[in-house]
């Protein structure tokens, strides 16, 4: 059965899921669908709790309380569905999340369907937004996402490589079992091989997701001749291959993802060890640090005694951006326009627009880890 479009006005009294009450009638809700246990937990976890957080301060929306509403998805692809449909019940204005690529795509039937605006903190898969890959013309409609695509960050780390190191010969070492992984791999061998750069990728080599002993193929790479070592993953692996690489003696500058954000990846790889590192982000919790960036840095670290990631930031500005979008509309059409319309977005990971697909349009950054710490952060471009 296809849901309905809501409004924010004539339907508000309906807003929470089997209740018609007054005082629900004073309510709004934008629902979060994230990966609290399960593989991703970490990533899912950091993300809802900024998003929590950015309900709380938010307050108001239409002079009505704002509430965050989410459910555990438990990093299964059932269960995402299964989350999907609950929120649409509830009549939530707009979702954020899930997390991962995978995890999105099984939610965008459902969200898509009841007319959900949703924005995705970290799906950074190709063509997410979009009902056909390459298809501009096949956008969907109510799917946006504030993080930068994979192929966007395979070229810019290309870019970045040949600019840092020149004509520098790279190895490659990519996750067999994850489209995020390959995704940035292709990106950047394709980009740093062109006739523009003319690079040389010397090897690419392979593991496995939930591998722990990367003994044997670090010591293939070990016997390649190379300048660079790409090393497109997430941290759960990556931090263990550069704390075994390292105690292998690889010494060569190791260039990655936005996986590598988060402080998982240091825990992983070991301070000491981790150094000569270069990855791509859209936030900072150390180096150029705006004012707006500062407050929710304090605000999350006095509520979760921890550190914010970069994935923790990009949800926070997603809960603006869809609660924005929602001030003044009259239904989740205007929502989803509104978000379409959205032009340079002061938030705390920088100013965010949308293109024709959907897709973020905003700074990225290379920052530069010495010892576990982040030492610089470059503007970098593809």
């Amino acid at each position: 059965m296809k849901l309905k479009q809501f409004t924010l006005g004539a339907v508000v009294a309906a807003i929470l899921a089997g209740c018609g009450s007054a005082a629900d009638s004073n309510t709004v809700k934008i629902g979060g669908n994230f990966e609290l246990t399960g593989n991703v937990a970490t990533y899912g976890t950091s993300m809802n709790n900024a998003a929590q957080l950015a309900v709380e301060q938010k307050g108001k929306l239409l002079d009505k309380e704002l509430k965050y509403v989410s459910y555990d998805n438990k990093s299964d692809k059932t269960e995402v569905a299964s989350v999907a449909k609950k929120l649409a019940s509830e009549k939530v204005v707009g979702v954020v999340g899930p997390a991962t690529t995978g995890d999105a795509a099984v939610s965008i039937p459902v969200n898509e369907q009841a007319k959900i605006p949703t924005v995705f903190p970290a799906t950074t898969g190709d063509g997410v937004t979009l009902k056909n890959a390459g298809d501009a013309s096949s956008v969907y409609e109510y799917i946006y996402r504030v993080c930068f695509s994979d192929s966007y960050q395979g070229v810019v780390g290309a870019n970045f490589v040949n600019k840092k190191f020149g004509k520098a010969k790279v190895a490659i070492l990519q996750d067999t079992g994850n489209d995020y992984s390959k995704g940035l791999a292709d990106a950047f061998e394709k980009t740093y091989t062109d006739s523009k750069i003319g690079g040389s990728v010397v090897a690419r080599e392979y593991y496995q997701s939930k591998d722990t002993d990367f003994q044997a193929v670090l010591t293939t790479l070990k016997s390649k001749t190379f300048d660079v070592l790409y090393v497109p993953g997430y941290y759960e692996e990556v931090g263990l291959i550069i704390k075994q690489a390292r105690e292998m003696g690889i010494t060569q500058p190791i260039v990655g993802g936005d996986g590598f954000n988060g402080e998982e990846f240091v825990q992983q790889a070991t301070a000491e060890r981790a150094s000569n590192i270069y990855f791509i982000s859209g936030f900072s919790t150390t180096v150029d640090v705006s004012a707006k960036a500062k407050a929710f840095l304090e605000a999350y670290r006095a509520k979760y005694n921890e550190e914010p990631s970069t994935f923790s930031a990009l949800a926070y500005d997603s809960v603006y951006l869809v609660a924005n979008a929602a001030k003044g509309a009259k239904n989740s059409g205007e929502i989803k326009d509104n978000l379409a319309k959205t032009k340079d977005f002061d938030g705390v990971t920088g100013q965010t627009s949308f293109d024709a697909d959907h897709n973020t349009v905003k700074t990225a950054y290379m920052m530069t880890m010495n010892n576990g710490k982040v030492e610089a952060a470059e503007v970098v471009k593809p």
